[in-house]
């Protein structure tokens, strides 16, 4: 594909990080949609159960002093300590912006103060000796950082919070930039984990204004397209899939390797906070190209990816077992990319890929009691605790994960132009400012996904015209809406079904979805979906050997599911599909059984032996029914 005005913006020439230069922003992209306010949302039924959970058991009862200890010197040379208090409190702070928890405000505050008392005069704020700085993951431990620091800005109006961030990003700007160290030769992966500090600088202009910052910004993009750089936006424009962009490395953990996916997709984070600012519509269509490379290449049947952190054509190769895939880090960024976009473009595609992987990649890396977070979700074998890090009690996974859970009450309703949109189905009550004179409370009656309807009732204070958008999901073939108990025409799947009403109280809306099971084929594999929960067979169930190959039963891909009785401890869901099992077709061995499958996020969620698991069932090979080719 042909590059035209974008290539000028990274011919910049260097940049004058002058104080005393007014900024210059160009008219703001605003979001085509907009979240409500947290506290304004209420979850429940499962979901919100184990949104509590992880908020209960993992982000309040975090060692934070322990976090804070490594700041406290300078010795560091190659890991990634400083990490972990920034992942921590920005879920600690989006806890508090959905509870208002009093406790975990006074939680917050101390970590704060903790942190701040680390910060030498020159406006460092990290670990590494200063012969290391810049190096491995130094400057990514700025980030979350300076990301922690802004956001309890946003909570507080703390200006010590905000001064200590300026002086912060200030220090880095005196070692980084023209006539400096090069941003992209910073750090490991070809600079992404450094150049992802691009999202906590595009903030910090937004929130003072002060221009150096943005041109700090606009260099790291710029830096992105010379010779050393990531090509983000160049191979993201090309379509070249994001396992191809550079050679296979010599070492995997090196500067050498482009295709660590968590560091890639924190850039185009940046790259779109950049695109709001600028409006340069080149950000926003290389962020939405690379996505849609990561959904038609990489992303597998449980709504994450990647093998040892990095993209490999996992969509393809999904049904091979392989070593640590489906890391936690990967998983929640990929929901935050996907609901930045979702914000941005209001296209209910981004909602489908975020409702998928919420209710199967990140449920299922959750131990039951909400206590750990697992570093990796593979889609066979069993669940476990990740290695500590860094010398800590503590991984990136565990203090990451918990940032996905506390960001679903910030994309399950949202608000357009006189619209509000559900993107979300759980039990659950929200009450908004529609209009200055009128509120509007929407709750929803439902254990969607266990069922298929979902009962929603709005309650204006006084009637009101506006539009209600309803995401219809695409793997959806039937459904049906009613309003007020009189049947809508013109669902279709894969959009925003718009009811333009005006809107009473008691008026209700139900939804019915059609959660059927669905057959996914691949490589010689099976595996059934159930809506948007991934099922998966699990030893507790007792009825054989988890990895037998097997032939499902099916009708043009729709498998016969039958609600089961049994339901060994910590499961959710749990069903029987007809199997017709391993080789042998004499005798019983031709009929098919009723096999107990559940759903992903519960399978293996011991972390024992006991819940061994399997997703992709091994097919049988019938040479009567199939063409058959010797070797």
């Amino acid at each position: 594909m042909k590059r035209f005005s974008f290539l000028i913006l990274f011919l910049i020439p260097f940049f004058s990080f002058s104080k005393s230069k007014p900024a210059q922003v160009q008219p703001a992209k605003t979001d085509l949609i907009e979240a409500w306010k947290p506290s304004d949302i209420q979850i429940h039924g499962y979901l919100g159960e184990k949104i509590d959970l992880c908020i209960s058991q993992r982000i309040k009862k975090q060692d934070v002093q322990h976090l804070i200890e490594p700041f406290k010197t300078r010795n560091e040379t190659r890991l990634w300590q400083t990490e972990f208090w920034g992942k921590w409190i920005l879920s600690a702070i989006a806890s508090y912006e959905y509870n208002h928890d009093p406790e975990m405000l006074t939680i917050i505050r101390n970590a704060v103060s903790g942190l701040l008392e680390t910060q030498t005069p020159d406006g460092y704020i990290s670990n590494y000796s200063k012969d290391a700085q810049l190096q491995h993951w130094d400057i990514w431990g700025r980030k979350y950082t300076l990301l922690g620091l802004l956001a309890y800005y946003d909570i507080s109006a703390d200006t010590k919070a905000l001064d200590a961030a300026k002086k912060l990003a200030d220090h880095l700007l005196t070692q980084v930039g023209p006539g400096k160290a090069d941003i992209v030769k910073t750090g490991n992966y070809r600079g992404m984990p450094s150049s992802s500090i691009l999202e906590p600088m595009v903030l910090l202009y937004r929130h003072t204004g002060e221009s150096r910052y943005l041109d700090f910004a606009k260099y790291i993009v710029a830096q992105w397209e010379t010779t050393d750089g990531p090509k983000l936006i160049s191979k993201a424009q090309d379509g070249v899939n994001v396992a191809d962009r550079f050679p296979f490395p010599k070492s995997w953990w090196s500067w050498d390797n482009g295709q660590k996916a968590y560091e890639m997709m924190s850039c185009y984070e940046g790259l779109l906070e950049l695109y709001r600012i600028t409006g340069e519509p080149t950000y926003l269509k290389s962020a939405e190209m690379a996505v849609q490379n990561i959904i038609d290449t990489e992303i597998n049947v449980a709504g994450s990816g990647t093998a040892f952190e990095c993209f490999y054509h996992g969509g393809q190769r999904q049904t091979e077992p392989t070593y640590h895939t489906m890391e936690t880090c990967v998983t929640f960024t990929w929901i935050k990319l996907c609901n930045n976009l979702l914000r941005l473009t209001a296209n209910p595609m981004y909602a489908d890929q975020i409702e998928k992987t919420v209710y199967n990649a990140l449920l299922a890396s959750m131990k039951f009691d909400g206590s750990q977070i697992a570093k990796y979700s593979p889609l066979e074998g069993m669940r476990h605790e990740g290695e500590e890090q860094c010398g800590m009690h503590i991984n990136c996974c565990n203090a990451n994960g918990p940032r996905a859970f506390a960001l679903l009450p910030k994309m399950a309703l949202m608000t357009g132009q006189n619209e509000i949109l559900i993107n979300l189905y759980s039990q659950s009550s929200a009450t908004i400012q529609l209009s200055p004179k009128n509120k509007v409370t929407v709750s929803q009656t439902t254990t969607y996904p266990e069922t298929d309807q979902i009962e929603i009732s709005l309650q204006p204070e006084k009637p009101e015209s506006f539009t209600l958008a309803l995401r219809i999901p695409a793997w959806s073939n039937q459904s049906s809406v009613t309003v007020n108990g009189i049947p809508a025409e013109g669902v279709q799947s894969g959009s925003y079904f718009r009811i333009n009403h005006e809107w009473k109280k008691d008026d209700k809306v139900v939804l019915k979805l059609d959660l059927t099971g669905r057959l996914i084929l691949l490589n010689g594999f099976q595996a059934i979906m159930r809506g948007p929960v991934l099922l998966a067979r699990d030893s507790r169930f007792g009825d054989g050997f988890v990895d037998e190959a097997a032939v499902i039963q099916n009708k043009g891909n729709r498998v016969e599911l039958a609600a089961a009785s049994k339901k060994p401890d910590h499961i959710w869901m749990s069903f029987t599909a007809p199997l017709v099992l391993g080789t042998d077709l004499e005798g019983e061995g031709r009929n098919p059984k009723q096999i107990h499958f559940c759903d992903f996020a519960s399978a293996g969620n011991t972390w024992t032996y006991e819940s061994r698991y399997r997703v992709w069932i091994k097919q049988t090979l019938n040479v009567m029914n199939a063409v058959y080719k010797a070797y």
